[in-house]
């Protein structure tokens, strides 16, 4: 006779004990919630576990040698706790949440933070090492040769290709026939076993550099003549293709003054921490400064200086304007498609569907650039086709009217396909409803279909939003931002924020790393301020029509 229940939950035998229990021991239970390691599964573990050990060896050397202490230690602690999480048997939801943690760390925060920092920054041509790098820069480049400055055989060299690779200096003391290497970052002797030297002292080969003749050294005549070689005494610069000199800096740091003096000329150029610069009392510059922390003076200027906040803001106007279009256009276009092909009394709709995605199906860059072609004023195919001169990308509004129709082409096969997705998940019974109390097909579809429509596409409209708002690629491959204003060659009619920010940072004029980057910190604000906003009025609409 088996003892009753005292309880809910009880187990036999076991009056008002809570919980039944399972009869197995500790050990089967974790024996069956802890399958057996394949040997495939192992070989994976070792070998990607082998690999994090690789990475981390391997990105341990730059931070000893940076003397990077924190990042060093933050490095072994990482890869200390990936070895325990994935050589012990527990924690099991964390061996799948760390890995997309740790990339969305990597390819996400972190290109974020850095971005973020160098806003601070006054990063940029003139300013992208430490004020140590600046000396030597600005004592190397004023270099001229004195009498009794010592001579050297020179041969040019590199460690890479010989029209591409990077130029070294290969010398021979004409005192003790000691042959050494020199580049940016000094001179250093070469071992006598390593280098061939011819008679006059000139080296023929050396080992781990390929020597130049004389055709190749010609072909880069002007960096062999940038170069300088930083020594004890001053620095080396070439004198011809043959020929080496020991030359004497005229501008000499004083540490005394935390200065720069010119030995011929007496003038001096003071350290000034804050802009990051050595400065003359009459305000004059050396092109050469550091990297320094300057606050807001970035975001300052893109709202304040006229040169920046002007075309700054006539850029974000079109900026939403293209976004707003791209997305809206493409919309309303793929949008009226669907609902065509919708119809049930539309035959081969499959065909029309594979024909109309054709667009989408295309490298979205190869087509860009036919675009380009076809919008050519001389022998474009529109031009050609309609009997127009239109120059398209010669005035700012043609241009503009251009990449908006190259956006509508591109984008309307993904809202068309999307589009369809959402009308074939609503009921017919809802639309069929609104016939029999008597709507018109136009007030069934503004009171049902397009509702609908919208909450579910609303997500996508404002992914495509944000993605035309930073479309790099539709832009500098048709119009490459422009047409550009005479007085103005960094801001184009047609550049959105991205193109601008991207100009200032890698444009002719010199780069700009810490405006583009604040330039970049504006852009992320106001995408992720529309997105939030856009993102709380969808969560009203579901509400509505939930």
């Amino acid at each position: 006779m088996s003892t009753p229940l005292s309880g809910p939950g009880s187990a036999p035998g076991t009056p008002g004990r809570g919980p039944v229990r399972s009869g197995l021991p500790r050990s089967s239970r974790t024996a069956r919630n802890h399958a057996p390691i394949t040997a495939t599964g192992l070989a994976v573990k070792v070998i990607l576990l082998g690999l994090v050990a690789g990475i981390a060896i391997w990105a341990a050397f730059p931070l000893i040698e940076a003397e990077y202490w924190i990042g060093l230690a933050l490095l072994l602690g990482t890869t200390a706790g990936l070895f325990y999480l994935y050589l012990t048997p527990r924690h099991i939801p964390a061996k799948y949440l760390i890995p997309g943690t740790l990339f969305l760390i990597v390819f996400q925060i972190f290109p974020v933070l850095y971005t973020a920092s160098t806003s601070f920054t006054n990063f940029g041509d003139g300013h992208r090492g430490d004020k140590r790098d600046a000396i030597v820069a600005i004592q190397s480049a004023s270099v001229t040769q004195v009498p009794g400055s010592t001579e050297y055989a020179l041969s040019i060299a590199t460690t890479g290709d010989a029209a591409t690779g990077p130029l070294v200096f290969l010398v021979t003391d004409p005192a003790t026939g000691e042959v050494s290497v020199g580049d940016a970052d000094g001179l250093r002797p070469l071992d006598a076993d390593a280098a061939t030297v011819a008679p006059g002292g000139r080296v023929t080969a050396a080992e781990g550099y390929t020597v130049l003749n004389v055709g190749q050294a010609s072909l880069r005549s002007q960096e062999i003549t940038d170069l300088v070689v930083p020594t004890d005494d001053g620095a080396l610069r070439s004198s011809g293709l043959s020929r080496a000199y020991e030359g004497k800096a005229v501008r000499a740091y004083e540490r005394a003054c935390d200065c720069i003096r010119d030995s011929e000329s007496g003038r001096t150029w003071t350290a000034d921490e804050t802009v990051g610069a050595f400065v003359s009392p009459d305000g004059e510059r050396l092109a050469q400064g550091w990297k320094v922390n300057v606050g807001f003076d970035n975001f300052q200027r893109v709202l304040t200086n006229p040169a920046i906040s002007e075309p700054f803001f006539s850029t974000l106007v079109w900026n939403f304007a293209f976004a707003i279009g791209s997305t809206g256009f493409t919309f309303l276009l793929g949008m009226a498609i669907a609902l065509a092909l919708h119809s049930p009394r539309m035959r081969g709709t499959n065909w029309y569907r594979v024909l109309l995605i054709l667009p989408y199906a295309m490298p979205s860059f190869a087509m860009l650039l036919a675009w380009r072609d076809m919008f050519n004023t001389d022998f474009g195919l529109i031009n050609n086709m309609f009997g127009l001169g239109v120059d398209w990308f010669g005035q700012p509004w043609s241009a503009r009217i251009a990449v908006i129709l190259v956006q509508l082409w591109l984008g309307y096969p993904y809202m068309f396909l999307v589009a369809t997705g959402a009308l074939q998940a609503i009921p017919r019974e809802l639309t069929e409803a609104t016939s029999v109390d008597g709507a018109s097909p136009w007030q069934s579809f503004r009171s049902v279909t397009l509702p609908l429509l919208l909450v579910a596409l609303s997500p996508l409209l404002i992914a495509s939003f944000a993605f035309n708002f930073n479309n790099f690629n539709a832009i500098y491959m048709t119009t490459e931002g422009g047409p550009f204003p005479a007085d103005n060659t960094t801001a184009g009619a047609t550049d959105l924020l991205v193109t601008y920010s991207y100009r200032l940072a890698f444009g002719a004029q010199g780069a700009e790393y810490g405006l583009a980057a604040a330039v970049s910190i504006f852009i992320f604000a106001i995408v992720a301020t529309v997105s939030a906003i856009s993102f709380r009025r969808t969560r009203q609409l579901e509400e509505v029509y939930s």
